[in-house]
C-alpha cells in the first residue's frame, strides 16, 4: 500500500504551519507548559514534570542506588488517548549545525517543526524520549488514527497480553481484529548520516495531511513510532559519535550511554514489530538482512521471514525511484542475505536491529542510504552537489519507510502470530526451529552456512557476591526487561544447593533470547567465517565481574518473588579499621572518593585497601550509595594509596570508564603534548590511542622524561608507546587487527590480579614474550571461549600461539624510578566489561608517583 502524498491542508496553509513561529510559551527564553510523558494527559496550566536521564558519564558513585537501567521510568498504568499534545521548546539557534550545508533540517528547527506537525489534525503526537549526553531533548513522534483513553488503554492490554501470555494473546479475537502494529523508525545513530531524519519529517507529515482511504486504513491498524534523531550530538556537530564520542550503534548490549537506554526504553514500551534503523553511506543502497553468522539466540526462522519479504518491498520502493549510476550515481539496491556471502552479519547484539528481535521485532533492518555527504565529501564536494545527494538520499530513505508500513499493513495478522509465537516460544521453554526452505519457505538460497541455534539452559543462577557486581548484572537484565527472582530461602536446583540472597533467571520466560545473550559464553565462531563485520564476543556473565551458573535441567522451583532491583549490598564492619577490595569499578570509585576527601588509605600487598575506623561515616556514605562492602581490617595495609590525576591518551570508551572509577582524568595527545603539558597536574600517564611518542618535539620527550610519571598502556598504542620510550624489555607479539572475543586468562596474583576474573576480552590481540630483567609476568593468556581469532596467511598470530604468554606485565623503567604496565588485553573496551576495570584502576594506583 503506497502513501499517498495527497494532503488534506492546502499547500501555502501547510507551509505557513510548518514554518510559523513558536508560541511565546513554548519560544527560547520561555518557561512554557513541560513536556509531556506518554501516557500523562497535560490539563491547561498544569506544569507536568519530566522524568530524568541520568548525566552521562556521571561516576559510579551516582549509580548504585539508582543504576542507568534501573531507573528509567516504565510507561504509567495510566493511559491518555491520541493524541497527546507536547509543546516543545525550541534551542537556540546554531548557525554552525552541519546539517546546513546540506540542506537538510539542523536540530534547532526540528521543535517549532514538530509543533507544527502536531497542529495538523489529530494524529500525531510527541513525547521527549530521553535526552543526549550532551542534554539535547529526543523527539518521539507517534503517528496514528485517533484513540479515545479507553482505546489506548485496550491497545496496553493486549500488548502485554502479547509478551506475558502469547498462548492467550494467540487465540484472543478482539486482539486479532484490533490490536495496532507497531512500527518502529529510528533515524539519525550516527550523527553524520543525516537523511533518515529529514525523510522521516516528510513522511509524518504526509501520513498527517492524507485524506485518502488507504492512509485512514494504514492509521487505524498500525501505531508508527519515529525517533526523529537519535543522536542530536552528533547530529550538530557532523560527527558519527555522540557528545561523549561512543558510537551508539556499537552499544546495546552495554547500554552505557543515554541515547541507547531512550531506544532500550522505546523497544520495551512500544514492543515494535517492525523496525527501520536509517544509516549510510552505501552504494547501491543496502538493505537488510545479513550475511551469516546469524545471532544463535534469535527465533530466526520467524525472523527471516518477514526481514527477507520486507526487504524485497523495500528493494523494489527504492529501485523505483528510477536513480540510474549514470544520472544520478545510484547503484540498484543491495540484500546482503541474498547478494554476498559474508562481512555483513547480525551476530552480535550491540546494532539496533540485532537488539531489537530480542524485544519482539520479527522485522528489522539497517538501511543504508548510497550516496556519501559526509567526512571528507563534506569538506570537498561543492555545497550544490552535497545537497543534490542529500535530497537522493532523502528520497530512497523514504521509500524504504513507505515499503516498509505497507509490508506492515498488508501482512499485519502474519508479522503478530510471528510476534507472539516468538515470545510463546521463549515462555513455553520450546527448542529453536533451524532455518531451511522448509521452515521459511519462499526465502531462497537458505543453507547450512545460515543454520545458528543454541540450546537454551533450564535457568541461570547468580549468587549474590561479596561486590556489587551480581547486583549491576541483575539490575542490568531488568532494564532490558529480563525477569529475575530471588530466593528468600535456600534452595536446590540443578542438582546443587544454593543460598537465600542468590537470583535465578529461568529461561522459560518470553525473553530469553535476550537473556542467554547477556549471559551466555558465546562461542568460538572462527571457523565459521573469513572475517566479522564488528566484535563477536561479549558476554556479561565472564566480563561484568560475578559468577553465573548455567543449569541444565530440573524443575525451576525458587522461594521468593520476581524482583524489580537488585537488593542493596552496601556493609561497613562496626568497629576498627576497615578493609575494602578493589575488585570492582564501584570499589575503584569508593576508595577514589575517599582519597578526594583527604582519608588516608592504604594499599596491601593483594590489592586492597585499608581505611582508617576514623572514615566510618563516610564509608557508611560510600557503602549506602555504591553498594560496596568495608570489611573489617585485619592488617594495617602498607603504602599510602594516593588521590591519582591521569594524563590519558585513550578513545572514548576508555575516557568513560576511567572516569566512572572516580579518577581525575586530563585528555591528552601527541599534539598536546607537543603544545608543552604541565606535568605537574598528573600522577601517572595512561597510553591506549593516540599518543605516538617517536612524534613527540624533543622539549616534550625531555618534558615527559623528567616527570617520573609512571605508565599504563592497552594494546598496541601502548606498546608501541613504551618501545619507543625505551620503558619495559619485551617483544610485543600481535594477533590479527580485527580479532576479537572472550579469552581465558591466569593472574599471578599480588596487587594487580589478585581476585581478577578467570577471563578477559581482547580486539587486536597483544602478547609479550622475551622479557627482560626485572620485568614480571602478572597475567597469562589461556584458550579462546568466545569470539573471532584466526591466526593470518603465514599461520602465525593465532590463539593457539598466544596461549601459554604474558597478557599483562610490569615493572620499573628509568634505573627503577618509572613503574610501568603493560595490557596485550582490552579491560576497557568500549566502556564494557565491568569485571575487568579493576585491573587497570589497580595499575593506575600502583604507578602513580
Amino acid at each position: 500500500m503506497a502513501i499517498p502524498r495527497r494532503s488534506l491542508v492546502p499547500a501555502a496553509l501547510l507551509g505557513a504551519l510548518l514554518l510559523a513561529p513558536l508560541p511565546a510559551s513554548a519560544a527560547p527564553g520561555h518557561d512554557g507548559p513541560r513536556p509531556v510523558r506518554e501516557g500523562t494527559p497535560a490539563r491547561a496550566g498544569t506544569p507536568v514534570r519530566e522524568g530524568g536521564e541520568a548525566l552521562a558519564g556521571a561516576p559510579l558513585a551516582a549509580a548504585r542506588t539508582a543504576p542507568a537501567g534501573a531507573a528509567e521510568p516504565a510507561e504509567p498504568r495510566t493511559e491518555a488517548g491520541y493524541p497527546r499534545r507536547t509543546v516543545l521548546r525550541a534551542p537556540p539557534a546554531d548557525p554552525a549545525d552541519r546539517s546546513v550545508r546540506l540542506g537538510l533540517a539542523p536540530y534547532h528547527a526540528l521543535a517549532p517543526r514538530l509543533n507544527a506537525l502536531q497542529r495538523l489534525g489529530d494524529r500525531v503526537s510527541v513525547e521527549i524520549a530521553g535526552r543526549s549526553a550532551g542534554g539535547r531533548e529526543l523527539y518521539l513522534v507517534t503517528v496514528t488514527a485517533p484513540e479515545s483513553p479507553r482505546q489506548a488503554r485496550e491497545q496496553r492490554r493486549m500488548r502485554a497480553l502479547i509478551e506475558n501470555a502469547p498462548a492467550t494473546a494467540a487465540r484472543d479475537p478482539r486482539l486479532a481484529a484490533s490490536y495496532k502494529t507497531p512500527v518502529f523508525i529510528n533515524n539519525n545513530i550516527h550523527g553524520n548520516e543525516w537523511e533518515g531524519t529529514d525523510a522521516a519529517l516528510r513522511l509524518i507529515e504526509e501520513l498527517a495531511t492524507a485524506g485518502d482511504a488507504r492512509t485512514a486504513a494504514l492509521l487505524a491498524s498500525t501505531r508508527v513510532y519515529v525517533n526523529v534523531t537519535a543522536n542530536p550530538d552528533g547530529r550538530v556537530a557532523g560527527t558519527r559519535a555522540n557528545g561523549n564520542g561512543f558510537d551508539l550503534n556499537r552499544d546495546f548490549i552495554t547500554a552505557s550511554q543515554p541515547e541507547t537506554r531512550a531506544i532500550r526504553r522505546i523497544a520495551i514500551d512500544k514492543q515494535p514489530a517492525v523496525m527501520l534503523d536509517l544509516h549510510g553511506y552505501v552504494n547501491g543502497t543496502l538493505i537488510e538482512p545479513t550475511t551469516p553468522p546469524h545471532g544463535e539466540n534469535y527465533e530466526y526462522d520467524l525472523f527471516l521471514k518477514h526481514s527477507y519479504a520486507n526487504a524485497l518491498g523495500m528493494e523494489k520502493g527504492v529501485n523505483g525511484l528510477g536513480l540510474t549510476p549514470a544520472g544520478d550515481g545510484v547503484r540498484p539496491a543491495v540484500i546482503p542475505f541474498r547478494d554476498q556471502a559474508e562481512g555483513w552479519d547480525d551476530w552480535p547484539p550491540v546494532f539496533t536491529p540485532q537488539y531489537m528481535p530480542f524485544q519482539g521485532a520479527v522485522a528489522a533492518h539497517t538501511v543504508e542510504f548510497p550516496l556519501a555527504v559526509n567526512n571528507a565529501a563534506y569538506d570537498t564536494l561543492p555545497v550544490t552537489e552535497l545537497r543534490r545527494r542529500a535530497g537522493v538520499n532523502t528520497a530512497v530513505a523514504g521509500a524504504a519507510m513507505r515499503a516498509a508500513l505497507d509490508y506492515a499493513h498488508r501482512h499485519r495478522a502474519p508479522v503478530l502470530a510471528d510476534q507472539i509465537e516468538t515470545f510463546r516460544r521463549g515462555a513455553a521453554g520450546e527448542p529453536q526451529r533451524p532455518v531451511s526452505e522448509r521452515t521459511v519457505p519462499g526465502v531462497p538460497g537458505i543453507g547450512p552456512e545460515d543454520v545458528y541455534t543454541t540450546a537454551f539452559p533450564r535457568a541461570y543462577v547468580i549468587p549474590a557476591g561479596r561486590t556489587p557486581a551480581a547486583a549491576r548484572l541483575v539490575d542490568h537484565l531488568l532494564a532490558n526487561d529480563v525477569r529475575v527472582r530471588r530466593a528468600s530461602a535456600p534452595f536446590r536446583l540443578g542438582g546443587r544447593p544454593h543460598p537465600a540472597g542468590a537470583y535465578v533467571v529461568d529461561m522459560r520466560q518470553p525473553k530469553r533470547g535476550l537473556a542467554n545473550a547477556i549471559l551466555a559464553e558465546g562461542r568460538d565462531i572462527s571457523a565459521d567465517v573469513s572475517a566479522m563485520y564488528d566484535i563477536s564476543g561479549w558476554s556479561l556473565g565472564l566480563l561484568w565481574g560475578t559468577a553465573v551458573e548455567k543449569v541444565r535441567g530440573g524443575e525451576v522451583r525458587v522461594p521468593g518473588p520476581l524482583v524489580s532491583k537488585a537488593a542493596p549490598t552496601g556493609r561497613v564492619a562496626p568497629r576498627g579499621d576497615l578493609r575494602l577490595r578493589l575488585d570492582d569499578p564501584a570499589e575503584l570509585a569508593a576508595v577514589n572518593a575517599l582519597l578526594a576527601r583527604g582519608v588516608r588509605v592504604r594499599g596491601t600487598a593483594d590489592g586492597a585497601a585499608v581505611v582508617p575506623g576514623s572514615a566510618r561515616g563516610t564509608a557508611r556514605a560510600l557503602a549506602d550509595r555504591l553498594g560496596v562492602r568495608f570489611e573489617a581490617a585485619r592488617e594495617r595495609g602498607g603504602a599510602a594509596l594516593r588521590r591519582t590525576r591521569v594524563a590519558a591518551a585513550v578513545p572514548a570508551g576508555e575516557l568513560f570508564a576511567l572516569r566512572e572509577m572516580g579518577f581525575d582524568v586530563l585528555p591528552v595527545s601527541t599534539a598536546v603534548l607537543n603544545a608543552g603539558f604541565d606535568w605537574s597536574r598528573a600522577d601517572v600517564l595512561y597510553v591506549s590511542a593516540g599518543l605516538d611518542h617517536r612524534a613527540l618535539t624533543p622539549a616534550a620527550r625531555d618534558a615527559l622524561r623528567a616527570s617520573g610519571v609512571g605508565v599504563v598502556g592497552t594494546g598496541a598504542g601502548g606498546a608501541a608507546f613504551n618501545a619507543a620510550a625505551g620503558l619495559l624489555a619485551a617483544t610485543p607479539v600481535r594477533g590479527g587487527a580485527d580479532a576479537n572475543g572472550v579469552v581465558r586468562v591466569a593472574g599471578a596474583g599480588g596487587a594487580l590480579t589478585a581476585g581478577a576474573p578467570g577471563h578477559s576480552f581482547v580486539y587486536a590481540p597483544l602478547w609479550f614474550t622475551r622479557p627482560g630483567p626485572g620485568v614480571r609476568v602478572e597475567q597469562r593468556y589461556g584458550a579462546l571461549v568466545a569470539g573471532h581469532w584466526r591466526p593470518g596467511e603465514d599461520g602465525r598470530g593465532g590463539p593457539l600461539e598466544a596461549a601459554g604468554a604474558a597478557s599483562v606485565i610490569s615493572g620499573t623503567a628509568a634505573g627503577g624510578r618509572t613503574p610501568v604496565v603493560l595490557f596485550g588485553t582490552q579491560p576497557l573496551f568500549r566502556a564494557h566489561p565491568k569485571g575487568l576495570y579493576a585491573q587497570v584502576g589497580r595499575a593506575l594506583l600502583a604507578t602513580a608517583r
